[in-house]
């Protein structure tokens, strides 16, 4: 190698390196579409880039990266239902929702979601951009959204961004650029949220209110996560998992002859109740529970969850769910189950334990995901940069005081009689379990007077539902039918 090409090398690596890598402030690239959801031709343009969020001096603080999807070939133009989608984490892209749930593509993945090769998309014959146009929003630090350099060469701190309220108050001031710029002021709204997005929403939908002046006709939770019941132990916490440990044991025949041979919905309901009225006032007891009463729920909970009524009595009635996930087929074939979905199975180190070595169905999803977004808005929406995309970003030390959702939401659907509330769990969530997300909902509006616009469907399936290609139909069929539960159909908005 001649010296003078070593010196054009380094040159050429030196200048590589200085140049810095920007997010893009403010721009969006448009493709035109069509497809076939339902049996039907939907025509449809894709808009995908950046939208800036300012802060109170009037300067760009964030640009968030954004995929806006609206259809067409109808005659309702700026007058359809739009819903705003949003996935959780919190630090988690709108991936999940995007390319598997509601969009007009879908993973490659068999019947049950496992990742086929070659990875990739396909068309979605089950979206709702038949019925409704999507914005899928990525928060700070998710996909390609990113802080912003102000004037002073410094970042906004992160306490603007990385926290319950403070998420909620800066993603209602995006949506209202987004919904005046798009001219989407006279359209039906909704918003989603999957898994830490549930807090999210029921967050926003008094945010948008309040402080945006947005009213809401639907507020929508995929396996959502309520921080007041979710991971902080004690009786009402515990209790409300153990209709999630039937449903686990039921697919992996691991109950007694009288539950397994009966159909899941069949048995849940008697699960539900146990957990309610029995286990949750014994595990309230304590240590002063009589030794009777100990051992007589200790057996019912083995009748109910698959486990050994001597674990359960060693777990002092009180079995984490991560201890469930290593001890339910350790006997059996000495393997784990999947946190987010527990129809997936693991295999650890040892057979010892007290929880898994790995999330045996996040690996096999990221799997798919990851190549699948990279490829899909590279090639198909043709939108080209160098920026990482964070399937998973760094958001801090997430501010969860002052955590007053359920509440918001309450104040929310108080004072706008149009909307209503659709939560969507699956059976086999062992994160964010089913009857977790019922008590949520029972725990919103204590008066009960509105507990009519409160909507709940299950699936048999994880956290992601919608992987399952039966529910990811019918899922999104139970979306088409909330949107028009909800619509105002010339109804005032009045009690």
């Amino acid at each position: 190698m001649s010296l003078r090409f070593t010196y054009l090398l380094l040159f050429a690596t030196i200048f590589s390196f200085s140049q810095n890598l920007k997010t893009p402030i403010d721009t969006v690239v448009t493709t035109t579409h069509s497809t076939t959801i339902k049996g039907k031709a939907v025509n449809y343009k894709a808009m995908t880039g950046f939208q800036p969020v300012w802060n109170t001096d009037g300067e760009v603080m964030a640009s968030l990266y954004y995929t806006y999807y609206k259809r067409t070939n109808d005659n309702k133009g700026n007058k359809r239902p739009l819903i705003v989608s949003f996935n959780g984490g919190p630090g988690s892209a709108s991936v999940w929702m995007h390319i598997a749930y509601t969009g007009p593509k879908v993973l490659n993945v068999d019947d049950d979601g496992y990742p086929i090769q070659p990875y990739g998309v396909k068309s979605n014959p089950n979206s709702i951009l038949d019925v409704a146009d999507i914005v899928f929003v990525n928060p700070v630090n998710t996909g390609y959204s990113r802080k912003v350099m102000l004037k002073n060469g410094k970042y906004e701190d992160d306490k603007t961004f990385f926290g319950i309220n403070a998420d909620a108050k800066y993603l209602a001031s995006w949506i209202n650029t987004f919904v005046t710029r798009n001219n989407r002021w006279e359209s039906p709204k909704y918003i989603i949220g999957e898994s830490y997005g549930g807090t999210r929403v029921m967050g926003l939908a008094l945010e948008l209110q309040n402080s945006q002046w947005m009213y809401l006709n639907g507020v929508i939770m995929v396996s959502p996560a309520d921080y007041k019941v979710l991971r902080v132990g004690g009786p009402v916490s515990s209790s409300l998992n153990l209709p999630y440990y039937t449903a686990a044991a039921w697919y992996h025949k691991m109950l007694p002859s009288q539950l397994q041979s009966k159909d899941l919905l069949d048995i849940l309901p008697e699960a539900e109740d146990f957990a309610v009225n029995k286990l949750m006032p014994a595990i309230a007891k304590g240590g002063f529970i009589s030794d009777n009463e100990r051992k007589a729920i200790a057996k019912k909970m083995s009748y109910y969850s698959g486990l050994s009524e001597d674990v359960i009595l060693k777990q002092n009635l009180d079995v984490p769910n991560r201890f469930f996930w290593k001890e339910l087929l350790r006997d059996k074939t000495g393997q784990t189950i999947g946190r987010l979905d527990s129809r997936y199975i693991g295999i650890d180190r040892v057979e010892t334990g007290t929880s898994p070595d790995y999330s045996a169905e996040l690996t096999s999803w990221l799997h798919s995901f990851t190549p699948a977004i990279n490829y899909y808005i590279q090639n198909e929406l043709e939108f080209k940069t160098d920026l990482k995309y964070n399937v998973f970003g760094n958001v801090g030390n997430w501010d969860r005081n002052n955590d007053n959702v359920r509440d918001n939401l309450r104040q929310a659907m108080a004072q706008n009689p149009y909307l209503k509330v659709l939560t969507q769990s699956g059976y086999y969530d062992g994160a964010t379990t089913y009857f977790q997300a019922k008590y949520s909902q029972w725990q919103v509006d204590p008066s009960g007077k509105m507990k009519d616009r409160f909507y709940f469907k299950g699936y048999r399936s994880g956290h992601m539902m919608y992987l399952r290609n039966e529910d990811l139909i019918k899922a999104n069929d139970d979306l088409r039918e909330f949107i028009k539960n909800s619509a105002a159909n010339g109804k005032a908005a009045k009690y």
